[in-house]
């Protein structure tokens, strides 16, 4: 007999073979405390990711062209097929923790302002030099209490979502969940981070150089170029501007480029020229080994700089389809909605 469909739990993937299988699993044991179904979103995956997922009862969706692959298309695509009342978006190397489901929809239900709720969430991998610097630039919106977005996850009022026109930008191959946070809040909605575990996140275990050069190639790295073109002349803009903090950090590297540029087009007989070159090259690896008391870590962050300002330009740069044109898929796997929980 059907049930009314709570929660929507929308797993994006893209090649997970490895932890597939355990995020749908923590999944369906979820929404069964609420009553829900679960949809994965995969990108064209070229591994076993989907031939896993298809073991269990979810709905499969897959993206129709790879072309289109990236971030903002597999949470998009997911939200075209939910039918719940809210809608729950997980990465395929997460895992679901037990009862913050029906934390988080009974914490809806009283507020109905509030049109998103996160958790806390339980990073597994704490070594890596990107884990490191992500945690070091963390601010309040990881901590319990009102947030300005909801990183990592979050639980949607999906009527909410409804009323900005997309669930997340199909353009955006990274910060597309801030970009969704912005849209509902320029509408009077709140964000809410509970003192609950929602979630275990296994992360990159890729060397942190390595990760750049993937992030480059997949366009990750362009996520904050393509939201800045998003927003421009829309009411989130101010919202969007506050609230990216690195965004002033890469329009510094701009300017510390265009200082170097200018400094190695002078006359070769300049005196001092090299000296200056120099000066102003090692300038920020001098100050942020004497901040972080590393030089590895030094460099890194300078290099990280680099490549994420060469990225916004990039995704500033990049060409724009209509976030409101539905994304095409194709429905490998339909699962009907039976079974589910008492109402929370």
């Amino acid at each position: 007999m059907s049930r009314p469909c709570t929660v929507s739990v929308v797993i994006k993937a893209l090649n997970e073979e490895r932890r597939i299988e355990a995020a749908v699993q923590s999944a369906l044991a979820a929404v069964a405390e609420v009553g829900g179904e679960v949809i994965l979103a995969d990108s064209c995956s070229t591994d076993r990711t989907v031939e896993i997922a298809s073991r269990y009862p979810i709905t499969i969706v897959q993206l129709a062209n790879p072309a289109e692959r990236c971030c903002g298309a597999g949470p998009q695509m997911g939200y075209q097929h939910a039918k719940g009342e809210f809608i729950y978006i997980l990465d395929g190397d997460m895992k679901m923790l037990p009862g913050f489901l029906p934390a988080a929809v009974a914490y809806m239900r009283q507020h109905p302002n509030v049109v998103g709720v996160g958790g806390m969430v339980v990073e597994m991998n704490k070594e890596s030099l990107e884990y490191i610097a992500r945690m070091e630039r963390a601010s309040g919106h990881m901590q319990p209490g009102e947030v300005d977005r909801l990183d990592m996850g979050g639980l949607y009022r999906k009527a909410a979502v409804d009323a900005t026109g997309y669930f997340s930008d199909r353009n955006l191959h990274s910060y597309e969940e801030f970009d969704l946070a912005v849209r509902l809040r320029v509408r009077g909605g709140r964000l809410w981070r509970l003192n609950v575990e929602s979630v275990q996140h296994h992360g990159h275990d890729a060397p942190p150089y390595a990760l750049l050069r993937r992030r480059w190639q997949s366009k990750y790295i362009c996520g904050l170029g393509e939201l800045l073109k998003a927003s421009w002349g829309q009411p989130q803009l101010r919202l969007m501007l506050t609230g990216v903090r690195e965004l002033k950090l890469y329009v510094a590297v701009l300017v510390w480029w265009a200082c170097l540029l200018m400094i190695a087009l002078l006359p070769p007989e300049v005196s001092g020229k090299m000296l200056g070159l120099l000066s102003l090259l090692g300038l920020p690896l001098v100050a942020m080994a004497w901040k972080k008391r590393s030089l590895r870590k030094a460099v890194f962050s300078v290099v990280s700089w680099s490549f994420n300002t060469a990225g916004l330009v990039r995704g500033v740069l990049q060409p724009r389809v209509s976030p409101r044109t539905a994304v095409s898929t194709l429905v490998v796997r339909q699962e009907e909605h039976k079974t589910g929980a008492k109402q929370v």
